[in-house]
């Protein structure tokens, strides 16, 4: 009842903010469906110093997100609540001087919720409206963070980026979902001086997760002693391996550096190629590969896909152990991280309608180890807030799009839905229960408002416990509603 009380007063607000005919959305900058921003107008090239600092442009953002959530069964360590952040952002590009210019991005946000503060650390979707870590050790509710803050050398054929900035590529993601994107702090390479191939690499030394305000380990586990929160000071990621901690890893004199080379290519018709490589040194590293192609049948078009990646340990499971909680009963190798991950899926797309059927499976060796916000399985299976990437896990996934604007039905409104049936391994206490998990997204713009812009989404989780012998694996059902607000100056 909760949530459909909630539901019901966003309905209502998204009524008396609904407009009808006006100008043409502003091209300064727009939201993709991720939340992810799309720039459409950069500073440009000047003349001199003086000309660099006041001809640059500056981009604003208001957001407001709320969340519900509500467990199928309560308990000391799940409780039901609310919790919604109010913030946004001012990021600053200066213009180019012989090909050099800088960005700075400052980022705020404040949360109230429905748990006291010694119960912060039980939010779930809705905790990166603030710093778990800052409110239980004094208090405070809010984030402000200079995020992004880096120097930039650009031509027509490279763009260099030193310091704290965000960086796409298959295991790194801003994930720009909540308040504060998730960034790092390092070097950053990019070209497409290859025709029809984008080439990326990074060296990257430190990360600042969503719901943090300072910038942490990339790869490290906190475990300080003498804090007793210490467990979210550093990358406390939902799919960090807990067995890595800042302790172990300085006994070894192991420095957590992520190095990063990513590509794809388009030069044959209708194929895109797409690899990647992704390696924290001493400890583990990746390799991916990825293949979609497009058949054109009239106006239907169907997109095929398959991708590979294979997981290798290189130091990271004697230490932590082949389970991201380091409960490896059940694994065959209990002490190695060695793993692969297979995908396929097919995408139908005529018009305004577009249908998806994934397929992943996950080897029955050790976990796969991914806490830079970039989803192994994304585009494939996974489902909001869903991680399914656990050694010997299959999940198949159905998403079906409409565009209700392009239908000539609703202005600006499009949807989708996605049904995920993950099969987890009974045999292994330390993964959750299987589960079923449906979503549904709509995604709402304003003619008579063109910078606005809102998001409801909402997923139910239905599961069963699990009791096999002296494995004994909690209901994993809840529902979940999330509402967001954007708007762009």
């Amino acid at each position: 009842m909760k949530i459909i009380n909630m539901m019901n007063l966003w309905i209502a607000a998204m009524a008396v903010v609904y407009g009808g005919n006006g100008e043409v959305p502003g091209t300064k900058r727009t939201l993709k469906g991720n939340m992810t921003e799309v720039y459409h107008q950069l500073p440009l090239q000047v003349d001199s110093l003086n000309e660099m600092l006041t001809q640059g442009k500056l981009y604003g953002r208001l957001r407001l997100n709320s969340f519900i959530f509500g467990w199928e069964e309560e308990s000391a360590k799940r409780k039901d609540h609310f919790i919604a952040g109010l913030g946004g952002s001012f990021i600053y590009k200066t213009a180019y001087l012989n090909g050099f210019g800088a960005t700075a991005g400052f980022y705020f946000t404040e949360a109230r919720g429905s748990l006291d503060r010694d119960e912060s650390n039980l939010y779930k979707s809705g905790k990166d409206t603030l710093s778990r870590y800052d409110r239980l050790s004094s208090g405070k509710q809010g984030i402000t963070s200079l995020a992004q803050a880096y120097l930039e050398y650009k031509n027509t054929n490279f763009d260099v980026k030193l310091g704290r900035q965000i960086f796409e590529s298959f295991l790194t993601k801003s994930n720009d979902t909540k308040m504060i994107p998730n960034t790092f702090e390092g070097l950053s390479f990019s070209s497409k001086y290859i025709p029809k191939t984008t080439l990326k690499a990074a060296y990257l030394t430190r990360q600042k997760l969503r719901d943090h305000s300072t910038f942490h380990h990339l790869f490290a586990y906190g475990d300080d002693p003498s804090d007793p929160y210490a467990k979210y000071s550093q990358n406390d990621d939902a799919s960090m391996h807990i067995g890595l901690t800042e302790s172990k890893l300085a006994a070894k004199g192991i420095d957590d550096r992520l190095v990063i080379l990513d590509a794809t290519n388009k030069s044959m018709d209708n194929l895109m190629l797409r690899m990647n490589y992704t390696a924290v040194p001493e400890l583990i590293s990746s390799a991916m590969i990825q293949a979609d192609y497009a058949m054109h049948i009239g106006s239907l078009s169907v997109i095929p896909a398959l991708r590979y990646m294979k997981q290798f340990d290189d130091g990271a499971g004697e230490i932590g152990g082949a389970n991201l909680k380091t409960i490896t009963d059940g694994y065959s190798d209990p002490k190695s991280l060695d793993s692969w991950l297979a995908g396929a899926r097919i995408d139908l797309k005529q018009d305004v309608w577009k249908l998806r059927f994934g397929y992943t499976q996950i080897a029955d060796k050790g976990d796969i180890v991914a806490p830079w916000r970039g989803f192994p399985t994304g585009g494939f299976t996974r489902v909001m807030g869903q991680y399914n990437w656990y050694a010997n896990t299959r999940t198949i996934m159905i998403r079906a799009d409409y565009d209700f604007d392009k239908a000539g039905l609703v202005p600006k409104l499009k949807g989708f839905m996605r049904f995920g049936i993950q099969d987890f391994d009974d045999n292994k206490p330390g993964v959750q229960a299987d589960s079923d998990v449906i979503t549904l997204d709509l995604l709402k713009a304003f003619e008579s408002m063109p910078n606005l812009s809102m998001k409801l989404r909402y997923a139910h989780v239905f599961g069963d416990p699990l009791v096999n012998g002296t494995i004994i694996k909690s209901d994993p059902s809840y529902d979940e509603a999330r509402f967001e607000i954007n708007y762009l100056f």
